[in-house]
């Protein structure tokens, strides 16, 4: 029938059809499956406006299904639909074309469809057309229009907002309703709010607002007026009309959630400004804020915490929170609900940024504990927030060693391992601000948190690395901490981040350095530089310079290399062999029945000559070559000597002879244990350490104790040599004989007794260090190295013949060097001697050797 060339067959068809699928979505369905669509779509433009009008009003009605509005879409019907908006059209094709179009608009490809198709034009043309249903459903069209942008900007330009703001006006409440939705969206673009303004939209609003009647429409006005105060000019004009006051009073007697929520919601867009946070502050808004705090809504605690959060940035309003505000937000943090625990957290974030009183205020509510608990939530933004209320926390001490009392560093383990850059970011700022105390340093080693924050200086997020890079700084204050975090990688990925002109930054060139502090031997090697507060220790070894991103050898793989003929490592050791003794100490212990006992150190701080008698290091072989006992035969000599005061010797002989027939199995038995590998002691650095504490350290003033140790150390070393005599100081061949005869590529300074400039350089810094002078180490280009040294007790006069002229460094004694075509032998210290002695050469300033170079 809906085929037939008779006008009356087919609007009567069209009415059958409009009245069976009336009656439900499952007549809607059949008529699809019949294969009603098509030709009806044909119908619409029919001549005969009463087939045209019956065919519209079945579209209106069969447009609610999902499945024909797909296949209208294929049929693209927008067209057509939007050909019967216009005014000669009969009403109710209006109504049934713009009910069916509002149907579609739901879908974003129909948008598309209806905007290009002009179809916002004749919409907003019937908003004022005399039946109430044409402008509920061209309303209802337009609203989900405007919710992509581009129709935003086009109804704008069409002068929607007079029409708009007439429908609020309607008898019809679904009609205001959709009228103020429409508004909603639209005044999200501020050249849309000028416009409402200027049309007295914000008097329409506040009216609504005021009458009790429209209690169901006053949550949608709060929407509108929320966005209208974002703009400076319409908050003034609503403080000089008198409705900021109305507002705020209005939101804090309501009890209606969601008209207390809209408020909350309004106060925070308003505070993005700082002049409409000036305003509200000067009508106290924090007290609406705080009274609303106290609902039992979820919806309007989080809605109150993002404003209080948005207001803190006055600082008046700051402070004004603090007393009332963050007991009841310290109690937010125990919520279920975890976006009121994100929004308690923060606002507490903020109310405590650079703010001590609210920080502590916070200890005072009893909030460390609930703090703590919000990092192990599953939220983000709660445990993000959180621990930056903790690092406010942690700039007092008092609060400081408070929150470290409830386990900070344990808890902090699982924000380091999360995957969002937001909570890495704060979590290891927490580390560092909390790191700056040793319990809370071995809290986080013995909690496994050095490895997330060693992974963390990986990371791609610029802000993150950087704070990683600052929190590796103040964990490596100590040495164990220092020397976990190289084990576990961080030395080699702050190396691989400094090589990097986009990665490096401050921060991390920093904890390079401090890293490295911690391992003296890599620093001089990679950098060449030792600093006054770099106090050279035990088992420091001078490798040479070692190029960026190359990994040091440690001193044990170093001492079982086999010989080679690269330089030799210079060793610094004069730590006892407590720990393992020799086999022939070993051996003649349990010979004369003695028990193996550790040596005390105060065996140490005998003289030579008696510790020459007590213990024997392996690298002392040379000595006993020039007549030094081993300590087998210096004990026997011992025991020989006892029995001979006794009268006894020959008596004892044959009990001598049988305990000797058992030293091959007892010293098999001793090789067959397994040591620890320790360096080699070096006696004689000991002794040139006890020699100058006892000659040098008792000299009145800084320059006279540096001059007096610049003469042992040349004396030491080889003395001044001429230039015309420098061929015969062979001092290389001298260091291969000493790797020689140690068998090892590893030789202790004490062993070098003709040195040149770097080994002089670096036995007047393990000298000065021990006695007490400030003293650097830098390392030059050709085997040059220096010192320098600053006289603090000194007159900027200078001494002559050492010291630079006043007007160049007046407070620092540089002992320099030059080449040898330069006229000086042998470095600092030769140079030094030669300069005492024959006060015949002045010293160069090392900025002016730079140039040389």
């Amino acid at each position: 029938m809906l085929n037939s060339p008779e006008e009356e067959v087919l609007a009567k068809a069209c009415d059958a059809i409009y009245k069976f699928a009336s009656k439900g979505d499952e007549n809607k369905v059949t008529l699809l499956s019949l294969g009603a669509v098509e030709p009806l779509f044909k119908l619409i433009s029919h001549e005969d406006p009463i087939v045209r009008k019956n065919a519209t009003m079945v579209f209106g009605i069969m447009a609610s299904n999902s499945d024909v509005k797909k296949l209208l879409r294929e049929l693209d019907v927008t067209n057509s639909l939007i050909a019967r908006l216009v005014p000669e059209e009969d009403v109710i094709i209006h109504e049934f074309a713009s009910l069916c179009l509002a149907h579609m608009a739901v879908e974003y490809t129909s948008k598309v469809q209806i905007f290009e198709q002009g179809g916002l034009e004749p919409l907003i043309r019937l908003l004022s057309s005399p039946d109430p249903d044409v402008k509920k459903n061209s309303a209802e069209c337009i609203y989900h229009l405007v919710q992509d942008f581009q129709s935003r900007a086009a109804v704008r330009e069409l002068n929607v907002i007079p029409p708009l703001l007439e429908l609020l006006k309607s008898e019809y409440p679904v009609i205001q309703l959709l009228a103020l939705k429409t508004l909603g969206v639209i005044s999200n673009d501020k050249e849309t709010r000028i416009i409402l303004r200027e049309n007295q939209g914000l008097d329409h609003l506040f009216k609504i607002l005021e009458t009790k009647e429209f209690n169901d429409l006053h949550v949608e006005a709060l929407a509108v007026v929320a966005n209208c105060l974002e703009d400076v000019d319409t908050m003034q004009l609503i403080q000089q009309t008198g409705g900021l006051k109305k507002l705020l009073s209005f939101a804090e007697t309501s009890t209606i959630p969601d008209i207390q929520k809209n408020a909350a919601k309004a106060i925070s867009k308003a505070a993005y400004d700082s002049e409409n946070r000036k305003i509200l502050h000067e009508q106290e808004v924090e007290k609406c804020l705080i009274t609303l705090l106290g609902t039992d809504n979820d919806g309007v605690k989080t809605a109150v915490s993002q404003a209080i959060s948005a207001m803190c940035e006055n600082l008046a309003s700051k402070d004004a929170f603090g007393i009332q505000g963050i007991p009841q937000l310290v109690q937010l943090l125990s919520s279920d609900n975890e976006e009121v625990k994100e929004a308690a957290a923060m606002a507490l974030a903020n109310l405590t940024t650079a703010n001590p009183g609210n920080a502590s205020s916070v200890a005072e509510a009893e909030g460390i504990e609930p703090l703590i608990n919000v990092l192990s939530t599953k939220r983000d933004g709660a445990v993000a927030n959180a621990a930056i209320v903790l690092t406010n926390m942690a700039t007092q001490e008092p609060l400081r060693l408070s929150i470290q009392s409830h386990s900070i560093m344990n808890a902090i383990v699982e924000p380091l391992q999360s995957t969002n850059s937001q909570v890495q970011s704060k979590a290891v700022l927490t580390v560092a601000a909390f790191g700056c105390d040793a319990d809370a340093r071995t809290e986080l080693r013995n909690a496994g948190g050095l490895e997330p924050l060693v992974k963390l200086l990986h990371s791609r997020n610029e802000e993150v690395r950087r704070n990683a890079c600052w929190a590796a700084v103040v964990c490596a204050s100590d040495e164990l901490t220092a020397v976990e975090l190289c084990r576990l990688g961080a030395l080699d990925i702050l190396e691989e981040i400094n090589l990097s002109m986009g990665r490096r930054n401050h921060f991390s060139e920093r904890a390079l350095d401090k890293l490295l502090d911690n391992d003296l031997s890599q620093k001089y090697s990679q950098l060449g530089y030792l600093s006054f507060s770099n106090i050279i220790t035990d088992s420091f070894y001078d490798y040479g310079q070692v190029k960026p991103g190359v990994k040091l050898l440690s001193l044990e793989e170093l001492s079982t290399q086999e010989l080679n003929d690269r330089r030799a490592v210079i060793l610094v050791n004069i730590k006892p062999p407590e720990v393992a003794l020799t086999v022939e100490e070993k051996l003649q212990d349990l010979v004369y029945g003695r028990p193996i006992n550790l040596l005390p150190s105060s065996t140490f701080r005998k003289s030579s000559k008696e510790r020459a008698s007590a213990v024997v290091s392996p690298v002392d072989e040379k000595q006993e070559s020039s007549g030094r006992p081993s300590s087998l035969s210096k004990g026997s000599t011992r025991e020989k000597g006892s029995r001979k005061g006794k009268g006894k010797k020959e008596e004892e002989k044959p009990k001598e002879e049988e305990e000797f027939q058992i030293a091959p199995k007892i010293q098999e038995e001793v090789t067959l244990e397994k040591l620890p590998w320790l360096p080699p002691f070096d006696f004689i650095l000991l002794d040139y350490i006890n020699d100058a504490s006892k000659t040098i350290l008792p000299l009145a003033t800084t320059k006279e104790q540096v001059v007096a140790l610049a003469q042992f150390v040349a004396g030491n070393m080889g003395g001044p040599i001429e230039k015309d005599k420098l061929h015969e100081f062979s001092w290389e061949l001298h260091i291969s004989e000493i790797k020689f005869e140690q068998k090892c590529n590893v030789i202790p300074i004490g062993k070098i007794k003709k040195g040149t400039f770097y080994h002089r350089a670096l036995l007047f810094k393990v000298i000065a260090d021990r006695i007490g002078v400030g003293c650097t180490l830098v390392r030059g280009e050709y085997t040059r190295a220096w010192n320098e040294v600053k006289l603090v007790d000194d007159s900027p006069q200078g001494i002559t013949g050492l010291l630079l002229p006043p007007q160049t460094t007046p407070y620092q004694f540089v002992l320099a060097q030059r080449r040898p075509t330069d006229g000086l032998m042998l470095g600092n210290l030769c140079f030094l001697l030669r300069v005492l002695e024959t006060n015949a050469v002045s010293v160069v300033s090392m900025k002016s050797q730079s140039n040389q170079r």
